[in-house]
């Protein structure tokens, strides 16, 4: 004879009801046939699990022992079937995003908003991180999707472009270039400029326009992190050019927002990993990141001073 889950369904509920009359109700059984399991039970494992004292069944030690395991037992299957329920209602599932930090700090926020409205119960993680390791781990498939400024889909997955827009000036409150509704290259001249790293794309673009048109900055701070910039700027350190995004989550009564009269593209696209399992949120997720994108969008267009004959402008 061999251990059989029906002997230890008949052994919990009789250690439940302390009756094998009432176990027997609760299994919607006979008494003789909850008598009959117990004692194949004891004869299988080849200990005495009760006492008949009485007419009642008295547990031993070992049942005691015994039943704590099987109640262990019963929680970790109880366990499985919850998780079970809950994805097939996708009510826990997690979704996970990858991006750059500037992402993290000025897109996301309003998306998980977004998402988190119709979907409560379900969990985000977000995962900032720098390029180039963002693109590779986005094509190690290591995410659900993922937040890219490149404008080259990574090995493995496919690009579809959330939000296109230009960069913009960033000055101290009170700043006089602050009295201007656009600024040209030339109105940085000789000021106090706060820069990203050297190596950043957008760097490279700011810079080059400056070079086309022959204007010498000071260049004082250099910072990895379009957040750190736009504080050096509110502390007064200096003016600086960084995303739309970043400018806009920062902006407030010591910072203050300008155009450029060049255009300097800045672009969000989102990277779908191609051979990953879909995420049955992801759907959703996408759908919440591109409100957040048009949302963010109407707010640039929205800017004293925007160019809007460019057409630059374009989210979701």
């Amino acid at each position: 004879m061999q251990l059989t889950h029906r002997q230890i369904e008949f052994f919990r509920a009789v250690m439940a009801t302390g009756q094998v009359t009432r176990a027997a109700q609760s299994l919607h059984t006979s008494q003789p046939t909850v008598s009959r399991e117990l004692a194949r039970l004891e004869q299988v494992l080849q200990l005495r699990l009760f006492d008949r004292i009485r007419g009642r069944l008295q547990p031993t030690a070992r049942a005691l022992a015994l039943h704590e395991e099987v109640e262990r037992s019963y929680v970790g299957l109880d366990r499985i079937a919850a998780t079970a329920q809950a994805l097939r209602q996708f009510a826990h599932a997690r979704v996970s995003i990858a991006c750059l930090p500037a992402l993290a700090h000025a897109l996301l926020p309003q998306a998980t908003r977004l998402f988190l409205a119709g979907h409560a119960q379900a969990q985000v993680s977000v995962t900032p991180q720098e390029s180039p390791l963002l693109e590779q781990w986005l094509t190690e498939q290591r995410f659900d999707l993922g937040l890219s400024e490149r404008r080259e889909a990574p090995p493995a997955t496919v690009r579809r472009l959330l939000l296109q827009a230009d960069e913009v000036a960033v000055l101290p409150a009170g700043h006089p270039l602050a009295r201007r509704r656009m600024l040209q290259p030339r109105d940085f001249a000789g000021l106090p400029f706060i820069s990203l790293a050297p190596a950043d794309p957008y760097r490279q673009l700011v810079d080059a326009v400056f070079d086309q048109h022959g204007v010498a900055r000071r260049m004082t701070v250099e910072t990895g992190s379009a957040v750190s910039v736009c504080e050096m700027v509110r502390q007064g350190v200096g003016v600086a050019i960084v995303n739309p995004l970043t400018a806009l989550a920062m902006s407030g009564d010591e910072l203050v927002i300008r155009p450029l009269s060049i255009p300097i593209a800045f672009e969000v696209a989102l990277v779908v990993p191609q051979w990953r399992s879909p995420n049955p949120l992801r759907d959703a997720f996408e759908q919440a990141l591109g409100e957040a994108a048009a949302g963010l969008a109407r707010r640039l267009a929205a800017m004293p001073g925007n160019p809007r004959r460019r057409g630059a402008l374009r989210g979701g």
